[in-house]
């Protein structure tokens, strides 16, 4: 078991690309940082991160193994965990801590395993949980040829049979934008009937609307060969576009006062917070897909390494404003003396 410091300057939760890239801005700024990762990445099921320059193509297992080397390289201290609670310590807790002023305990941060740290500030990174149609053979083939996102893995069956399952608002976006793709796509009408002005939109684009429940997804030889119906109707096909439900892995974030809203988009829940990253919670931080569902690798990156930079800016000013203090208490020393 990897022994943590007391407390740190940021702790981040999360260690995916947005946890690792935040991490990354930090360390670099000689900031204490431990990062905690449950050891579970929502895309390993997928053969390779697409859509990021540079990295095209690489196994996600290995891009967190590199950023988790990188951070490392730094000083920062990576861990396998997973976080139940986080509390606000108070100014209370304070007095004693062994950090660099008197907020350096404002949280604490409890895993699973009967540990806990303290830190100043918190980064939210742990992204989102797909919660899939329950649809016998479906989540066999998730992420290799059931797959929801064009930019991540449409290439990849490029002018294949596509279906497109619709099970909420998103699918015949979806279905459209497939079509850039191939011109051999079914749209399985499912659970979410496409409207008159829909269905005229995936006409227009030469895509079949099938109507009924689909309640098996077949395969064979390893690969993905048709979708059954409820009256037995088998339609064959390669590939299979389902848009899930995304569900934030934050949740033990409610003590303290963030709790997942539903996004804009209808595609499941998030928690809100600013262009930086900064939550409504003074010291906590949030970026990935925690926030923004629609982020790809590359964006939650990106997003993480914003947050990290303003973490690191607002600790700056903090500092600063404790020495002020220091300084002006020292010169009223002096002059009562």
């Amino acid at each position: 078991m990897t022994e943590l410091n007391e407390s740190y300057d940021v702790v981040v939760i999360g260690g995916g690309a947005a946890g690792l890239n935040g991490a990354l801005m930090l360390v670099r700024q000689r900031r204490s940082v431990l990062v905690i990762d449950a050891g579970a990445p929502r895309n390993a099921p997928a053969d390779g991160v697409h859509g990021l320059l540079g990295r095209e193509g690489m196994p996600p297992l290995e891009l967190v193994a590199l950023g988790r080397e990188e951070v490392r390289g730094y000083g920062g201290h990576v861990v396998t965990g997973e976080v139940v609670a986080v509390d606000r310590v108070g100014d209370s807790a304070s007095t004693d801590s062994p950090g660099n002023d008197d907020d350096s305990r404002e949280f604490r941060v409890e895993l699973a395993d009967g540990r806990s740290v303290f830190a100043r500030r918190i980064l939210v990174t742990t992204g989102l949980a797909d919660e899939l149609p329950p649809i016998a053979g479906l989540r066999e083939r998730w992420g290799h040829d059931v797959l929801h996102c064009p930019y991540c893995h449409g290439w990849e069956v490029r002018d294949q049979r596509i279906a497109v399952l619709a099970t909420g608002p998103m699918a015949v976006h979806q279905a459209l934008l497939f079509t850039q793709l191939t011109d051999d796509i079914v749209f399985l009408s499912h659970t979410a009937p496409a409207t008159d002005e829909d269905a005229e939109k995936l006409a227009a684009r030469g895509v079949r609307v099938v109507d009924g429940e689909v309640v098996e997804v077949l395969a064979d030889g390893g690969k993905l060969s048709g979708v059954r119906l409820a009256d037995g109707t088998v339609i064959d096909r390669d590939a299979l576009v389902v848009g899930p439900r995304f569900s934030t892995r934050a949740t033990f974030l409610t003590d303290l006062g963030l709790t997942p809203e539903p996004h804009p988009s209808g595609v499941g829940d998030h928690i809100p917070a600013d262009p930086m990253g900064r939550t409504s919670v003074p010291g906590v931080w949030i970026a990935g897909n925690a926030t923004d569902p629609m982020a790809q690798v590359g964006a939650a990156a990106a997003a993480g390494a914003m947050a990290g930079a303003q973490i690191n800016a607002e600790l700056v000013m903090a500092d600063t404003a404790a020495a002020v203090e220091r300084l002006r208490a020292s010169e009223g020393a002096a002059v009562t003396g």
